[in-house]
């Protein structure tokens, strides 16, 4: 009996690895490209895909699926799942996961270097010395706010959120909290406190939200929160471009309502080259590295790997993010 094909599409660390494990029961279609393949060529392994592992870069629509009529599984290597549509995959009986835990500890780094790259000014300071124009010290150069003793508030206490907040207790700093659920365990452990969205938003010092972009959380922050932020406060995101009105967030800046932001996501990545965050000096941008070390994205392929491995075989897998596609019948995901 011939191998179920996995396709992957894109280049992954570790791969030997990775490709063992899979090549223990299924034949592996892998196109070691950095850059995304050509449409055609994609189309082309998604015919004879039963399994598909992709970065959330891979948008998959139902024009998508219609080219690959033998597919059982699409494995996210990412902790969000907003490029897949779920209902779609679900109605043609298609499991989708992800790669949650692996990746936490990394992003949460990422995300409170941006408090402190935007609260100090770093990367305008870099692109000051760097561009000539350092000519000596002076009291007043490149001024920013103290981070250690300000008031943080994080917007979506999950995983990650819990894990910013740790690295901010090192920084003696005030932790605020919104999510939908209490954490009363962080609350006793790290002294945070869980308040309403619009009184985290009027007292911190830096806003992070940490938040899944989903049809809830779109556009969730918009000019009514910037305007309840205070005037020498910074804006954080390291979750999903979309849950942020860029728009407003542009007038924010340019109205100076805020002092500034930092931002690894944006709503159409790669963000484009005339952009207005490009040209403002207190705006630091970054590529969408959150979870980008070898160490983790290692981990994230073998995890999405483990899942490929679980439904191709008729096991339901740990990380299965569409549950109510999950009916087994003859060892078969129907």
């Amino acid at each position: 009996m011939a191998k179920p094909v996995v396709f992957i599409p894109s280049k992954i660390p570790e791969e030997e690895k990775v490709l063992r494990f899979l090549e223990e029961f299924a034949e592996v279609d892998y196109r070691d490209e950095e850059e995304m393949l050509d449409e055609e060529v994609f189309y082309e392994g998604l015919q004879r895909a039963s399994g598909l592992m992709i970065y959330s870069r891979n948008k998959i629509r139902s024009h998508v699926l219609d080219r690959a009529p033998l597919l059982k599984a699409v494995c996210n290597i990412a902790v969000g799942y907003d490029n897949l549509d779920l209902n779609e995959l679900t109605r043609r009986g298609i499991a989708a996961t992800n790669t949650p835990d692996v990746l936490t500890e990394t992003t949460a780094d990422l995300a409170f270097s941006l408090v402190l790259a935007s609260g100090r000014r770093l990367a305008e300071a870099d692109h000051f010395v760097k561009s000539g124009g350092w000519n000596g010290w002076l009291p007043s150069l490149m001024l920013g706010k103290d981070v250690h003793g300000a008031t943080l508030g994080i917007i979506g206490y999950g995983r990650i959120g819990s894990a910013i907040a740790r690295r901010a207790k090192g920084f003696n700093m005030n932790i605020l909290y919104n999510n939908l659920v209490r954490e009363e365990r962080d609350e006793q452990e790290l002294g945070i406190q869980f308040v309403p969205v619009e009184e985290l938003l009027q007292r911190s010092d830096f806003v992070l939200v940490q938040v899944p972009l989903t049809p809830q959380t779109e556009k969730m922050i918009s000019d009514k929160q910037f305007g309840l932020m205070k005037k020498d406060a910074y804006f954080i995101n390291a979750s999903r471009g979309g849950v942020v009105d860029e728009a407003a967030l542009i007038r924010a800046l340019q109205e100076k309502q805020i002092a500034g932001a930092g931002l690894d996501v944006f709503e159409h990545e790669p963000i484009d080259k005339t952009h207005p965050f490009l040209s403002m000096p207190n705006v630091v941008t970054l590529p969408h590295i959150g979870s980008a070390t070898w160490q983790t994205r290692a981990k994230m392929a073998m995890k999405a790997a483990e899942n490929m491995a679980a439904i191709l075989q008729g096991r339901r897998p740990v990380n299965l993010v569409n549950p109510n596609v999950w009916t087994v019948k003859d060892g078969t995901v129907q």
